[in-house]
């Protein structure tokens, strides 16, 4: 499931969600597997919101899209 996402979404970030969900220590390994996990359900998640931009002729897209993308 590796994604090729060199600087997408920092390490320091994952740290932050895990421990503001209650972890006190997180490993390095922690972060990069939250990290990827992320980075695929993202991509996933715009791929979809484009899709619904597209069918409403637009090629821009906007945040309802996402929440559209969203509510599976």
């Amino acid at each position: 499931m590796m994604v090729n996402s060199k600087r997408l979404i920092p390490l320091a970030a994952m740290e932050q969600l895990m421990k503001q969900a209650g972890a006190e220590r997180v490993s390095d390994d922690a972060k990069a597997a939250l990290k990827e996990v992320l980075e695929v359900y993202g991509k996933s998640i715009a791929q979809q919101a484009y899709q619904f931009a597209l069918h409403a002729g637009r090629k821009t897209l906007k945040a309802e899209d996402i929440k559209l993308a969203t509510r599976k």
